[in-house]
């Protein structure tokens, strides 16, 4: 018998529900990426806060709808913060991303993100790089920038999924989640979006802001990448470069509609093998 294709995925759905939630995202982000990532939740409709010292972390998680933690530029007194929050997101109940930013490139990246796999997060969101290092317990991937395609962490994705119990979201030329039992492809975006920096942060970002509510983790950062890519279709439509790209597209976040979503390829979905 053939496999079952899971139901589809109402984007505009997601996407009104944000908007309507404005939900609140605690980042802990990295340096660069603040005010981006800040800019573009706004543009969606989220609220962000960017508070990373230890001795407010955790309380200010509880105030959150959301939690982000993006281990990009560590220090020890953040490491220690992005510890404390992921802990009491997981014992409230709140939904967190982790973003792995070169996870594979030093010793104390991958000690961190095997430590921060232990807080069992709702969403692990990485190029496929990231993602096959830290399925492999951070073996590999030296930056932030992937050597490989999002196609090629499937199989570590997966069994990333299992292990944690938690959706994975592997971002390139096609994205790629899985929970471990569905499994969607989502293709749109925009050739200019890798050149203009802490886009990939930012939708991290995005993300926490679509799972802030959301009953299905995995039909929430599909929508979120959906919704991302359809912003990078709009606005590389007018943009000439990177610098014109980036105002394009947090214009284009900002008035994102239900056409604009429709005119993205359609989803695969499929359970996963």
């Amino acid at each position: 018998m053939p496999t079952p294709t899971p139901p589809p995925i109402d984007l505009a759905a997601h996407l009104a529900r944000v908007r309507q939630r404005a939900p609140l995202v605690h980042n802990i982000t990295n340096l660069v990426a603040m005010n981006s990532m800040a800019n573009v939740l706004l543009a969606i409709g989220a609220s962000p806060a960017m508070a990373h010292a230890r001795e407010e972390a955790a309380e200010f998680t509880a105030l959150a709808d959301a939690l982000t933690v993006n281990i990009g530029t560590l220090s020890p007194h953040w490491v220690e913060a992005m510890d404390e929050a992921a802990e009491a997101a997981r014992l409230i109940g709140k939904p967190w991303v982790l973003d792995p930013v070169a996870v594979g490139a030093t010793a104390y990246r991958r000690a961190t993100g095997a430590r921060l796999l232990e807080r069992l997060p709702s969403v692990v969101r990485g190029n496929a790089s990231e993602i096959i290092a830290l399925e492999a317990g951070g073996a590999g991937g030296r930056g932030v920038d992937s050597s490989d395609p999002a196609e090629a962490a499937e199989q570590a994705a997966n069994r990333l999924a299992h292990r944690v119990g938690c959706v994975v979201a592997v971002t390139g030329e096609v994205d790629l989640v899985t929970d471990g039992r569905r499994l969607a492809r989502v293709r749109g975006g925009h050739p200019l979006m890798p050149r203009v920096t802490t886009l990939g942060c930012a939708l991290t970002g995005v993300v926490a802001a679509f799972l802030a509510g959301a009953d299905d983790p995995f039909e929430a950062t599909v929508a979120a990448l959906a919704c991302y890519g359809a912003a990078g279709q709009q606005a590389g439509r007018s943009a000439r470069g990177p610098g014109s790209f980036a105002v394009a597209f947090l214009d284009a976040l900002h008035a994102l509609e239900a056409d604009a979503l429709d005119a993205l390829p359609p989803l695969e979905l499929h359970d996963a093998p």
